[in-house]
């Protein structure tokens, strides 16, 4: 290869003396041998470099560098025995049941202003019965569909919840005297009747068909898993959330688990108060177990690697997290995953489900030999507020690690009711909106639409089909008393507690449907959905509350809708529940008193 001496390197490059390289599209080194091995030793030039960089970054700072070789624990335990549901009774808590399912549990709606409603779920009843008794070779399906029959009511302005609806009245009218009514059936095998009352009193078939009654009553309680009574129902309407207590009761003492605000949908420990009692006289004795095991390292994808040479799974990557300057949490756990997570170790032990354990004693033993007693960082039984993972809020500091009989995974129907409750600063009150409206069908529908309808249709039975012709105003102007709202739309109106002149609650109020032309007075609009219907299909209809802290400015958001779990031995569960969620904030319905509006004849409009 050529050498060259540039005294001048500016005229070189001007009158381009040498040759040189001026441009190229990839450079590749050779290799001299195809051995790799001392490529793969990783040779360090200068080691005091490391060690000073090393020195640099606190890397000798270390307390000790034993790691754990041997442990032993001693774990005792305790299990729930008691559920008690917001102020009802106490009762014996299931073992077999999902938290959720217990909790969130409520009677599916047959009947709304004494009509019936959920005729999918009654037509399902039907025709499992009428099935089940065809394939016992009896053959009474008309006798039980005359019977207990779906009716088709003649058109009237009281039966809107049908005619309004075009999919309402379609099904209603294909079912009519077709099909049966399998929940009223249902009823009044519940109410002590015969299944074959009213249909066949000649034996042996009249023997058969009761048996069956038995059998179709167990297996409806198979489909959907409702209260037997009002008992069994956490749901508190005054807060639009659930409450209930669970205790786990031993020899040494009871634990009191307290859900005072659940509404997440998904139960887990950081659902719960935890409060110490004492021992109630009778209750199992505590379990306890001790276990040595060989500590292992936690490990996590993403997960550097002790190991220099040994290639990492690229599928969490803590170096793409791109934090904001409030993410504190996302912070230390970056931190965690990158800086101190060879510093866990895992405990090998299997609890069981709904069970309420204490480490009474954790020995490790390291590999210098010396043997350590480690204590929780908190003081248990101290005053205080201290967070940490895993660990449920008390008066006393209580390191009680509950392990909740919690569903793994739960399916949600599209919902059947869904409210939205706003503040509407404006016109002083609270507003209602029920979204979602549960038609007669047991499908949901868009209550805006829905309101619209029915109002239509109250509208055309009043004018016979013909829209009223007015003379046009002599004046000007008007006088308007106060302005429209959707029909969806519910009012509550703040009211003062009984005997507190500053505490005040929001009663739901009703709006009137004004038609014009109409003789009639004027309908109080009442809400559709059960969610807002609370207190008005009992035999003596009662006001309704809702305190005033559970609306916030932003609102509120609570929908009802099917769910359905499998639980860990295999079996299914079918329940309806309730959710709620943050609004979006405040609304404006546009409530107007007292106003003066140009008439339609005026020019000036």
């Amino acid at each position: 290869m050529a050498s060259y001496h540039v005294e001048n390197i500016r005229e070189a490059l001007l009158q381009t003396k040498f040759p040189t390289s001026l441009m190229w599209n990839r450079l590749e080194g050779r290799p001299r041998t195809h051995n790799f091995d001392r490529a793969m030793r990783a040779e360090v030039r200068d080691a005091l470099w490391m060690l000073t960089k090393q020195w640099q970054m606190g890397e000798f700072q270390g307390d000790d560098a034993g790691s754990p070789v041997f442990a032993k624990i001693h774990i005792s335990s305790s299990q729930l025995t008691h559920y008690q549901a917001a102020t009802h009774p106490v009762q014996t808590y299931e073992k077999n049941i999902p938290m959720e399912v217990k909790a969130e549990q409520k009677k599916i709606p047959f009947n709304r202003i004494n009509k019936k409603i959920s005729i999918d779920i009654r037509l399902q009843m039907g025709r499992y019965w009428l099935k089940l008794i065809k394939s016992k070779g009896l053959l009474y399906e008309m006798e039980f569909i005359h019977a207990y029959p779906f009716d088709l009511p003649a058109l009237s302005r009281s039966e809107d919840h049908i005619y309004a609806h075009p999919e309402v009245w379609k099904t209603c009218s294909a079912i009519s005297g077709r099909c049966m009514d399998g929940y009223a059936f249902y009823e009044a095998l519940e109410a002590g009747q015969s299944a074959s009352e009213s249909v066949i009193n000649v034996d042996p078939d009249m023997t058969a068909l009761n048996n069956l009654g038995s059998g179709f009553m167990q297996w409806y309680a198979t489909q959907f898993y409702q209260p037997d009574d009002e008992n069994n129902d956490a749901w508190l309407p005054e807060r639009l959330e659930y409450q209930f207590d669970c205790t786990a009761s031993s020899d040494r003492e009871d634990k009191l688990l307290t859900a005072n605000e659940y509404y997440h949908g998904h139960l887990d420990w950081y659902a719960f108060d935890i409060q110490r009692k004492h021992p109630t006289p009778g209750a199992p004795v505590k379990n306890k177990f001790t276990n040595s095991f060989i500590p292992s390292h936690v490990q996590f994808e993403g997960m550097p690697d002790t190991r220099w040479w040994k290639f990492e799974d690229g599928k969490t990557s803590f170096g793409d997290v791109k934090p904001s300057t409030t993410d504190i949490s996302k912070l230390l756990l970056i931190e965690f995953g990158l800086v101190f997570a060879n510093d866990w170790f895992m405990v090998p032990y299997t609890l069981p489900i709904d069970s309420l354990a204490n480490v009474e004693g954790l020995m490790v033993k390291n590999n210098f030999g010396e043997t350590l007693w480690i204590k929780a960082t908190e003081e248990e039984g101290k005053v205080g507020n201290v967070w940490s993972m895993f660990k449920m809020k008390g008066a006393m500091q209580d390191n009680t690690l509950f392990l909740a009989p919690a569903a793994i995974k739960v399916h949600e129907s599209d919902p059947l009711e869904e409210i939205v409750m706003i503040r509407d600063e404006v016109a002083n009150m609270v507003w209602g909106i029920e979204q979602t409206i549960h038609l007669a069908t047991g499908m949901g529908d868009k209550g805006g639409e829905a309101g619209l309808r029915v109002r239509q249709f109250q509208q055309n039975l009043v004018n016979g089909n013909k829209m009223p012709e007015y003379e046009p105003f002599a004046a000007p102007i008007y006088y308007q008393a106060m302005t429209e709202v959707p029909e969806h739309w519910i009012p509550f109106v703040p009211v003062h507690l009984d005997g507190n002149n500053r505490e005040i609650q929001l009663q739901r109020a009703s709006m009137i449907r004004i038609l014009e032309g109409d003789t009639l007075a004027p309908a109080k609009i009442k809400p559709l959905t059960s969610i807002l219907r609370e207190g008005l299909d009992g035999t003596v209809p009662t006001a309704f509350y809702v305190h005033e802290e559970e609306v916030p400015r932003m609102g509120i958001r609570v929908t009802q809708s099917f769910q359905r779990t499998r639980w860990i031995n295999g079996e299914v569960f079918v329940w309806l529940g309730m959710s709620k969620q943050t609004g979006r904030g405040e609304g404006s319905s546009g409530l107007a008193f007292d106003q003066i509006k140009n008439s339609k004849n005026n020019n000036n409009e």
